[in-house]
């Protein structure tokens, strides 16, 4: 009787760990275009879910990019219950210039959208926008209660910063001729320039928020690295932190480990083979370490989320050819390793491009996915997806 009873719990344990396991393989749930194809420029989306469950999508749309003055920000809106998005409307336009990089995200009662209108149609000279409301409205647009600029002055510390993180990195040898300025001396020099370093600084990923404290990452294709802009009074005021100095690292993902280090992700901008790059901060994200080429092949933007399960999840172009394949990741020991692999797009013929991801995990429990769906120069549009963890 007892050998009956122990085969039998074996049994009962083995069903039950295969059944969890089965549990925790992630799968498509639903996917759906926000709106019909057309041949306009549509990138950089991001989602939020709003405090009534209402879902709320931004983009950039226009006729181009930089060099296009009628790009404007555009959004869509999916009502709790519903399975389809809104028809798309205007959520901000600067006049005369163009408007990239929206990036949507609560913190407290107040919904924001942050983004860059470029000057003079060169990224090094954009200008960072914030609106903000607690009025989230039933269709359209919110009603936006305010808006400013968001203002950045890193000091002398900055080029420090920078000079110190380079010569931490593996030494630059190929490339260059003897009377030509070194790849690092030229970033130096540039980061003591106090007028070059207080402006460019661009959004792409949404920000980690912790109670009234915002820490917002930003890059610069002028200096080809990665900041934060960090708010400890919620989104009224805010100071650069320390530069995550490397060859490359821009538009930072966050995540932050049960010991409280943080860790960025970040597309690589730099030499070839094009890897995920790492840094970490052990002080809040005031300060960060060289930023090193991980071995996860990388194509542009990855996003990372921390889900409440204790996993991590990134998002990203896993080819340093393109962006014909898109995968998300998982992880179970904080990004150390990343064994489980979704892929959400992968074109065999290497044509259609899907990039610039943006994940948030809703108060359902799943994932909720967006990203630029391009097939070709006539054939754009934002994908919606909708992951179970």
């Amino acid at each position: 009787m007892m050998k009956k009873q122990l085969l039998t719990g074996v049994i009962l344990l083995v069903w039950y760990l295969g059944k969890s396991e089965e549990a925790r393989i992630p799968e498509i749930v639903d996917s759906v275009l926000v709106f019909p194809m057309q041949s306009q420029h549509v990138h950089g989306s991001s989602v939020v879910e709003l405090p009534n469950g209402d879902f709320l999508l931004a983009w950039f749309q226009g006729s181009g990019e930089r060099t296009a003055d009628d790009v404007r920000i555009m959004g869509a809106r999916k009502k709790k219950g519903n399975d389809q998005w809104s028809r798309p409307f205007e959520l901000a336009d600067t006049p005369h210039l163009p408007d990239c990089n929206p990036v949507l995200f609560m913190a407290g009662d107040k919904l924001f959208l942050v983004w860059i209108a470029v000057q003079a149609n060169r990224w090094e000279n954009s200008l960072l926008r914030l609106r903000s409301t607690a009025i989230f409205g039933d269709e359209g647009a919110p009603e936006w209660q305010w808006q400013d600029n968001i203002l950045l002055k890193p000091d002398d510390h900055f080029a420090e910063e920078v000079a110190v993180k380079l010569r931490e990195l593996p030494a630059l040898h190929h490339g260059w001729a003897a009377y030509a300025p070194r790849y690092d001396e030229q970033i130096v020099e540039a980061s003591r320039d106090a007028g070059k370093r207080s402006q460019g600084w661009m959004t792409r990923i949404k920000p980690l928020v912790s109670g009234d404290r915002i820490l917002l990452p930003l890059y610069s294709d002028g200096f080809n690295f990665s900041l934060l802009a960090i708010s400890e009074d919620g989104g009224m005021s805010w100071q650069p932190s320390l530069p995550i100095v490397g060859r490359g690292p821009i538009q930072p993902a966050l995540a932050k480990r049960k010991d409280g280090t943080l860790v960025a992700y970040m597309r690589d901008s730099g030499d070839s083979p094009t890897r995920v790059q790492v840094s970490e901060s052990h002080d809040q994200g005031r300060s960060w370490t060289a930023a090193r080429k991980s071995d996860i092949p990388n194509g542009a933007s990855v996003d990372v989320l921390v889900l409440n399960d204790g996993r991590w999840v990134m998002l990203g172009n896993d080819v340093d050819d393109g962006r014909y394949r898109l995968s998300l990741y998982f992880s179970d020991d904080e990004g150390k390793t990343w064994p489980v692999k979704l892929p959400l797009e992968n074109d065999t013929q290497k044509q259609g491009r899907y990039s610039y991801p943006s994940l948030i995990q809703g108060h359902d429990g799943l994932l909720h996915i967006s990203y630029s769906y391009h097939l070709h120069s006539e054939e754009k549009t934002i994908k919606y997806v909708i992951v179970k963890p």
